[in-house]
């Protein structure tokens, strides 16, 4: 098996971090502009991994990954858009704070 068999695809247009901010305007109802989810059924999405996000947007654009919202948001998308959309939300530094 080749050693390229086993790398993950990386996104293949060049990411636009300030572009996927601008579009993650229709992102921002259910996911914030800061990907800090704002409604219980949708996942915090900030410091995801661009390549993660990607996978999951082409997953529901597709149709292999289904969601009422989703599927019909991801199916106007283009690679670019899905590029530039991941960094934006992959670039959000996330901290944590364990308690005491």
């Amino acid at each position: 098996m080749s050693a390229a068999l086993c790398i993950p695809a990386l996104p293949s247009e060049a990411a636009d971090a300030a572009a996927g901010r601008k579009k993650a305007r229709q992102c921002q109802t259910c996911h914030g502009i800061d990907g800090i989810a704002k409604i219980p059924i949708a996942p915090h999405i900030a410091g995801e991994s661009e390549i993660y996000l990607v996978t999951q947007l082409k997953a529901f654009r597709s149709g292999k990954r289904t969601h009422e919202i989703m599927t019909v948001i991801a199916k106007d998308l283009s690679d670019q858009d899905m590029a530039d959309l991941a960094a934006w939300y992959a670039s959000i530094e996330i901290t944590a704070t364990l308690p005491e």
